[in-house]
Formats: C-alpha cells, structure tokens, sequence
C-alpha cells in the first residue's frame, strides 16, 4: 500500500478495492448540511498524468478539446479527449506544473487513466513529448465549504479568486474549481509528505469526507466526470461541457474536432444533460454512471443515459443524466425502465444556451 494510503487507513478511512481507490470516510453518512461549513476530502480516486518535454503543450493542444498551447501558469482548464467519431473518452483537468519545466498536468479517474495515458502515448511518435503516471508521486486534497479559505491560510497567503484560477507556492499548487454547496472549492495538490504534515490541522478545522462527497459536489456543481462505464457515449455538448469552458471552437484540429463543430453550429441541440434527484427510500434502488433512463412519452426505449450519481442523502441521489431534450416536456422521467423510479428535475447552477 502507497504511503499516503496507509496514513489515511491510520486516520480511519478505508481504501476501496476494484482498482479505483476510493477514500471512504470513517462517517459514512456524510451529507451535505453536515458539510457546509467546511469539509475536506483525500482524492484518491483521481489520477495524474505529466507530460513534459518542450513540445508537450503542443502535442496536447492537438489532442484534447482545448487550447493547452495558451494555459497560463496561473489557470487550470477543463478539456475532453475524444475518439475520431466525437465522443468523449476522458474528461480531464489541465493546468501547468509549476516545477516541471514544460510539463502539463492532466487528471481524470484513476480506473480509466492507464488505459487513455497508453492511447494518447501512441500518438507521441518523434515528439518531443515524455509522458508518466504521477498519481503516487502527488496527492490531492479537495476542500470546500464556508471554512475552507480560512482552513488553507497558514499555506497560502491568498487563495485563487474564480473557478479554474491557480496560485503556486512552497506548499504546493492550489486551483479553485466550480463552487458547490454555496462556497468555493478548492484542490490542493501537494507532496505526500506534505500531505501528511498538514492533514491533522486540516482534520481539525473542516470535516474529513470520503472522495464521495468530493464527487457529489461535482454533480451539483454540473460538472460531468467521463467514467468507464460512459466512455464514448458523448459528444461533449451532449454534457454541457463547452458551456463549463471544456471545449475551445477557435482552436486547431484534434480526434473528433469536426463532429464536436458540426454538433456546435448545425442546429439546435437535441440532447443535453440534465441535473436529476431521486428519492432511494425503497430497499434495493441504486442509481449508477450508465444506467439508462426513460419517458413516459415513449417506455420502449431509453431517452437518456445517467452520466454521474451519488447519494445526496442516506436516502436519495443527485444525479446527473445526459437526454433528449424533448424528454423534459413529454412528462415523468424514471430510472432503468419507464415503470422504475422517478427522478425530479433540478436547477443547474448555470444557464443553458437557447437555440
């Protein structure tokens, strides 16, 4: 067991098997109203990839939905990689690495990146590009809530003051992500050893959380996370993602570019994704990436596919789920089959664009 890993099952959490490490908190039920005011969680479920080299940027920019030639050193962006039929095989985090010359830092889930770092790998060919799997040489924290910024101040003399802007400093990287919970978040990618040193005062003014929660806040943020059981079910917009800035149209070509501007410019967009809640109360009523979705306008067939869920209480889930639009207005939308669950329509945090 990784260091890092053995220190957390120290402080009570417990590792998941199945290859994807997933911190489960020592509280399980760990919702939001007992989170607000601040938590802060080991994302052990995530993934790093470096690639350095003085051509890694530009090898990127070819490879993913956005432009990685112009990331700054003081942003992070979202970006999709995508098969040559437009649909997402990773949704990722990019940003800079402050101490690794040229090099990009990529993170998705941990149990589809060794998979997507062997395919973008074969496309490297005589660039000068060196990609590694870093995800034990770092560790992320995720930390939210109304506390967090006063939590992070004995290490950062400021914190990044919008979504996807980044600070670097002795104590490692700090980008601010999509707020939830009606507070910033933030991840702090540090050092193990760091890691170690400035949990017990983290643990002490937030709530530990399991990466669960981390997730969660992601789903309400409207923040979709490819996983392996939806790879290559998506164009982006299909999930929103050029709204939340994961897809750059004035960019050059990469796999896919052509379909992702057809689906862009040809009009209007038929599928969408949907923020959803459903009440779990009966025994046995799971929700899961994956699992389809359907109308009561027409039962034969799914009109939709769930891109992310996690429980939102001991007894329900947010969730969110990728649709035909028309779906919203043609009645009841339930899970697995048109007799299964109902799901409830949420509000995004963010508008949708019309036409």
């Amino acid at each position: 067991m990784h260091p890092w890993q053995q220190f957390l099952t120290e402080q009570g959490f417990r590792i998941a098997e199945a290859g994807n490490f997933d911190a489960i908190a020592p509280e399980p039920a760990v919702w939001p109203e007992a989170v607000a005011e601040g938590f802060v969680a080991p994302l052990t479920d995530l993934g790093l990839m470096a690639f350095a080299g003085e051509e890694a940027a530009h090898f990127l920019h070819n490879q993913l939905t956005n432009d990685i030639e112009h990331l700054g050193q003081k942003e992070a962006r979202l970006a999709a990689y995508c098969s040559p039929k437009g649909r997402m095989l990773a949704s990722m985090l990019a940003w800079r690495s402050p101490s690794a010359g040229e090099a990009v830092m990529l993170q998705l889930p941990r149990a589809i990146q060794p998979a997507v770092q062997k395919r973008l790998q074969m496309f490297i060919l005589r660039a000068k590009v060196k990609a590694a799997d870093v995800s034990d040489e770092l560790v992320v924290l995720g930390l939210g809530g109304a506390k967090a910024g006063a939590a992070l101040s004995p290490w950062f003399a400021e914190l990044p003051s919008a979504p996807y802007a980044k600070i670097d400093g002795d104590a490692g990287t700090l980008i601010r992500v999509a707020d939830a919970f009606g507070a910033p978040r933030y991840q702090w990618i540090a050092a193990p050893e760091q890691a170690q040193q400035v949990w017990p005062q983290l643990a002490q003014a937030l709530r530990p959380a399991g990466a669960a929660l981390w997730r969660l806040a992601n789903i309400l943020a409207g923040v979709p996370q490819i996983v392996a059981a939806t790879q290559e079910s998506f164009v982006p917009q299909m999930v929103n993602f050029e709204v939340i800035g994961g897809v750059n149209f004035k960019k050059g070509c990469y796999p896919g570019q052509e379909i992702v501007a057809r689906s862009q410019y040809l009009g209007k967009m038929k599928r969408r994704m949907a923020l959803l809640a459903l009440d779990a109360d009966a025994a046995g009523v799971t929700a899961e990436a994956g699992m389809e979705v359907f109308s009561a306008a027409d039962p034969e067939q799914p009109c939709g596919m769930v891109v992310n869920a996690e429980k939102n209480s001991p007894a329900s889930y947010a969730l969110l789920v990728e649709l035909k639009t028309a779906a919203l207005e043609d009645g009841p939308i339930s899970l697995g089959s048109a007799t299964g669950p109902a799901l409830r329509l949420q509000a995004l945090p963010y508008a949708l664009p019309q036409g």
